[in-house]
């Protein structure tokens, strides 16, 4: 829950830099930041204790994975509204309570199968489909839900490796993304912005740190689907910070989604 209050937080100060800065931008001193707070910490440990990996190839399909997720995430907000995109991305507990049951064997009861409907319907009504037609963000939204959900899944699968080690190559591979989208446009940051920017990286690593300890301590199917909470800190923030009323819709959606 902790992890989840933080990422929302990563999510209102993500949108609020991105109006003004392009995602490489974003990514890259985002990724600094946090890798100058974990440098310390792996000095500490060892340089070993990030580079001795358990499954190469696993480690390396989550950090494309967890980079894609994040560079669609910061773009998709451009086009829509906070709560919007944050609503979106509870689609990702549907995807890992599937991937779960069908592909690492969890067993998934009749209740939790349940829980999570209840949750989805939830998400429809926020989302009221029938009142707009569907479009590129939103299916870009959809597929970054995705891509969260495949990384979550993997981090549960990857229990030897720590918690650091999966942190520290993830804010590398935004970082590597961030760089080489870099060209494509830059904007001096003010002073305030970039400290914005450098508490950006530090909220998102504590936020995938927290979740990712969650995975280790329980069924991706039992965590993942806490998520959902995301809606009320999207209804939250989004009216404090932007301005945006929630809707009936969104009041009777969030309703379903935190009885789920």
């Amino acid at each position: 829950l902790l992890g989840i209050l933080m990422f929302a937080l990563n999510d209102v100060m993500g949108k609020w830099l991105v109006a003004t800065y392009t995602v490489g931008q974003v990514l890259a001193l985002r990724s600094i930041a946090a890798l100058v707070v974990l440098a310390p910490i792996v000095a500490k440990r060892g340089l070993s204790s990030v580079t001795n990996l358990e499954k190469p190839g696993l480690q390396l399909a989550r950090v494309v994975f967890a980079t894609a997720e994040v560079a669609i995430f910061y773009w998709v907000v451009v086009y829509m509204p906070l709560a919007d995109a944050m609503t979106y991305w509870l689609a990702a507990p549907i995807w890992v309570v599937i991937i779960a049951a069908t592909l690492m064997g969890e067993k998934v009861d009749m209740k939790r199968w349940l829980a999570v409907a209840l949750g989805f319907a939830g998400v429809v009504i926020v989302l009221n489909p029938a009142a707009a037609p569907v479009t590129l963000p939103a299916l870009a939204a959809i597929v970054g839900s995705l891509c969260f959900a495949i990384m979550t899944v993997m981090g549960r699968t990857l229990k030897g490796t720590s918690d650091i080690a999966l942190v520290f190559w993830q804010n590398v591979g935004a970082l590597s993304l961030g760089l080489a989208l870099l060209p494509f446009g830059w904007t001096m940051p003010t002073p305030l912005d970039f400290a914005l920017l450098g508490l950006l990286g530090v909220v998102a690593m504590a936020a995938h740190m927290c979740v990712t300890r969650s995975l280790k301590l329980a069924p991706a199917s039992v965590v993942v689907p806490y998520q959902y909470t995301l809606v009320v800190w999207a209804v939250v923030f989004g009216w404090i910070v932007f301005g945006d009323k929630p809707t009936l819709a969104m009041i009777v959606g969030a309703a379903v989604i935190v009885a789920s």
